[in-house]
């Protein structure tokens, strides 16, 4: 059996999906992810779906036709195991919503209950020689649980910022030229932390505010948002370790990414100062997603990013 490390490569497609691994880590990995996306072969075209139609369905992970078979043979095990693991692990109730086939394992999609409001998911090994799905081994990816919870918290205790940040950018949909992903997408490949079919939050390993109201929650998962406020810790905030990744879509399907909308936005995401503070990367794309990796991101998107994020402090 593999180690977890290479399980975990193998699911991990999913944070590269929204091009979030580099959020994730030390703002000095940002210029090599980036350098390593100019390098991924574009999606081909019989793998491009509308992101209006996209529900999650085709997403593959590598070397996992077989264990997928296997995983989805023995779904109830999985679901009640890992419902289990995060209620015992992180005192949060999950719902499942996917299982994906990996190498030697299934990657497990979940969205909490209630708040904080989160994605993420757990990783179930699988023998395939004995086509056995071991449930007792289930695991998870502490620092992407973490942080997945943590950013739930962050919108948690700053519900009104973030309520002006998603007024804005549903008054954008509903102006009608550009668009998101679906709610099902997130929910069954989503897997990403605090996630909208807009934007998501990702923090990074350095972010400390943040902590005292994690230790909280995991020891009184009860308590209520005004208390967690309380023990936000305002001094040790640092904008570039709580990064906030915006992207949208154009909604017609023939449309390229267009730069009036992409640079008007932009111009006002600068402008505004209500919304939460952190690190805003906004990225702009056609109407496609591929499928199988549930990534929008290609050679005509037009992106604010790295190093010329929006910073909000």
């Amino acid at each position: 059996m593999y180690k977890k490390t290479k399980i975990l490569l193998c699911s991990m497609g999913i944070t590269f999906m929204l091009g979030g691994c580099s959020n994730m880590m030390n703002s000095n990995n940002d210029q090599k992810n980036e350098q390593a996306k100019e390098t991924q072969a574009a999606p081909s075209d019989n793998s491009l779906i509308s992101v209006q139609d996209y529900t999650g369905e085709g997403y593959g992970l590598p070397f996992g036709k077989v264990t997928d078979k296997i995983a989805n043979e023995n779904l109830d095990g999985i679901n009640d195991a890992t419902i289990k693991y995060f209620k015992e692990t992180y005192k949060t109730d999950v719902t499942v919503h996917n299982v994906v086939g990996a190498k030697d394992g299934a990657t497990v999609f979940v969205e909490s209950k209630g708040e904080p409001h989160f994605y993420t998911y757990a990783v179930v090994p699988i023998d395939v020689k004995e086509k056995k799905v071991m449930t007792d081994q289930i695991w998870a990816d502490e620092f992407q649980v973490e942080n997945a919870i943590k950013g739930g918290l962050y919108h948690m205790i700053f519900s009104e910022e973030f309520k002006r940040l998603d007024d804005y950018l549903e008054a954008l949909v509903a102006d009608g030229q550009v668009t998101g992903k679906t709610k099902e997408a997130l929910q069954n490949v989503g897997g990403h932390g605090y996630m909208t079919p807009y934007y998501f939050i990702a923090l990074t390993s350095k972010e400390e505010a943040i902590k005292p109201v994690y230790d909280l929650y995991i020891n009184h998962p009860d308590e209520n948002t005004e208390n967690l406020r309380k023990v936000y810790d305002e001094e040790s905030f640092n904008p570039e370790n709580i990064k906030i990744n915006i992207q949208l879509f154009m909604a017609d399907k023939q449309a390229k990414p267009s730069e009036e909308i992409f640079n008007h936005v932009t111009a006002e995401l600068e402008d505004l100062n209500s919304i939460p503070k952190g690190t805003y990367s906004f990225s702009l794309n056609d109407n496609f997603i591929d499928k199988q990796s549930a990534e929008g991101a290609k050679d005509n998107s037009l992106k604010r990013g790295f190093p010329d994020y929006i910073i909000k402090e």
